[in-house]
């Protein structure tokens, strides 16, 4: 590709060539018809007859003496990712500059702390399924339940706490705190599209993620996405027996991310955090039902309405084609 302000293209630098060497045009009416100087035709007629790329060529220079040593590269992105320092920090233990630092940090993708990965150091690794249903990510994400009166995020902890005890007990399981009880929020995210699906429910049995799993594949297949894979972590429900089936009747692959290691579900533990801002403790809800009447109406607006920075701003219902009531 031609640099910004190229006058010629290759197209028309190979015209030029053939229009001086093979028909003998004089360079200077070649200039005046192409409304460029002469020493520029002169210079892609040479190169046509020397039979030369028309393609620009590289400014680079053919030799770098003050170029930083690649031992000196391979110091500064190690001290990087094993301290995790600035690059005024890393200059002095270099003995470089730290703009050169950060010219190395930026070519390493590592000038942002965020690309390095908090528990092991490494770069972090972005991937992105190539077409919808390559990859559904599942998960659950559990809320304390809010008392009637509201919660202590909006009312206060004196008045939180005297809501919470006015409110009548619930029955008590592993699932639930002695008082209030837990919201288990199932959340599926397609990985390309990062259209989202989810349901709120009492407990994370086999038996609930299963019957949620088999709703969400219904749900993709109405919207024309064929799921092929789902990933989930290694919570009990996702090792269960009943899982593994319901996956094989589905027809869909099961994979589950490395223990200990939530970043390769990452994508949908992101969607909890917008889900959070956007929906759960976006505003005082005075009731647990009032909070749990609220997600369809969210969710139709964060899958069609709301930009998403991996959609290129746009929704995330604009990387699915001939969707039924995309356009509403």
């Amino acid at each position: 590709m031609s640099h910004a302000n190229a006058a010629l293209t290759p197209r028309h630098r190979l015209i030029v060539g053939r229009l001086v060497v093979d028909e003998g045009w004089p360079v200077s009416e070649v200039a005046a018809r192409f409304q460029v100087s002469w020493p520029t035709v002169k210079r892609w007629a040479d190169r046509y007859r020397a039979g030369q790329s028309m393609q620009d060529r590289s400014s680079r220079p053919y030799r770098s003496p003050n170029k930083t040593s690649p031992q000196v590269t391979r110091r500064c992105i190690q001290l990087r990712l094993r301290l995790r320092e600035s690059p005024v920090q890393l200059a002095c233990r270099s003995g470089i500059a730290p703009s050169t630092v950060h010219r190395i940090l930026v070519g390493a993708r590592l000038n942002q702390l965020s690309h390095v990965d908090r528990a092991t150091g490494e770069p972090v690794r972005r991937y992105e399924h190539d077409h919808p249903g390559a990859m559904l990510h599942v998960d659950v994400k559990k809320l304390s339940n809010i008392p009637d009166g509201g919660g202590w995020r909006y009312v206060g902890r004196r008045q939180g706490e005297k809501h919470r005890a006015a409110t009548p007990d619930k029955p008590r399981n592993k699932y639930r705190d002695p008082l209030m009880g837990k919201a288990c929020v199932h959340t599926v995210i397609d990985d390309h599209s990062r259209v989202a699906y989810a349901e709120i429910h009492d407990d994370e049995t086999a038996v609930t993620a299963t019957a949620v799993l088999v709703r969400a594949v219904e749900w993709f297949n109405a919207c024309g996405v064929t799921v092929e894979r789902v990933l989930s972590d290694n919570g009990g429900a996702h090792r269960s027996h009943q899982w593994r089936d319901t996956c094989t009747g589905l027809g869909i692959t099961h994979k589950r991310t490395r223990p200990y290691r939530p970043q390769t579900n990452g994508k949908i533990e992101r969607l909890h955090r917008t889900m959070a801002d956007g929906w759960a403790y976006a505003r005082c809800y005075t009731s647990e039902q009032e909070r749990r009447d609220a997600p369809p109406a969210w969710l139709r607006q964060y899958n069609y309405h709301r930009p998403h920075t991996a959609c290129g701003n746009q929704a995330p219902f604009s990387r699915l084609i001939n969707v039924p009531g995309q356009y509403t």
